[in-house]
């Protein structure tokens, strides 16, 4: 659990993530300047579904359901080569992103009442936000340092459950990919 700073997040609301460790070395010190999840502790990570569902929907049923996804997709690898700009952000680009699209895609068709960021936007491109608001300068100076480090091999092996309860940040629910549970496989509720 890790406290939360300025929470973009209302209490309650989940979200579907792919941590990357092997990144966050080179995106930490920037994330933590200019990415507000970051200062709430959302580690580096490539975004699967967000908003999800309020944590009062996730029961033991959605967890199952949600695990039972996952281990219909295989771990996968993936390089982030170069930075790249949407409107007033700064991301690195996973190549391929096909997997994190297949996820995505995946969850939001057995909960279409929680398309991808809303329904803000026709295509969902996946990406590694390090920067958010920031001059177009300010973006320069991040992504020539960032490049200096690029690009950077990772391996994606599960999905985590991100709850935010207004106290604290629950990193509770963790779906390895391609691994299928039995009934008694240990998933808990988040936030319980």
């Amino acid at each position: 659990m890790a406290k939360p700073g300025p929470s973009i997040y209302p209490v309650g609301q989940t979200v579907l993530i792919a941590t990357v460790p092997e990144v966050e070395p080179l995106v930490r010190s920037w994330r933590e300047q200019f990415d507000p999840a970051a200062a709430g502790g959302v580690p580096a990570h490539v975004t699967i579904l967000a908003p999800f569902l309020d944590r009062s929907a996730i029961d033991a049923s959605a967890v199952a359901e949600l695990q039972q996804i996952f281990s219909r997709h295989r771990s996968f690898s993936v390089e982030f080569q170069e930075c790249r700009r949407f409107a007033g952000v700064l991301y690195l680009a996973p190549v391929p992103d096909s997997h994190f699209r297949a996820l995505t895609e995946a969850v939001a068709a057995r909960w279409p009442e929680a398309p991808p960021y809303g329904g803000q936007f026709e295509d969902v491109v996946p990406h590694l936000t390090v920067a958010l608001g920031q001059e177009p300068m300010v973006f320069d100076r991040i992504e020539a340092a960032l490049s200096r480090g690029l690009p950077i091999g990772a391996n994606v092996s599960a999905v985590e459950l991100l709850t935010f309860t207004g106290e604290h940040l629950d990193r509770g629910n963790l779906f390895q990919l391609g691994v299928a549970l039995d009934s008694a496989g240990g998933a808990r509720l988040p936030g319980r």
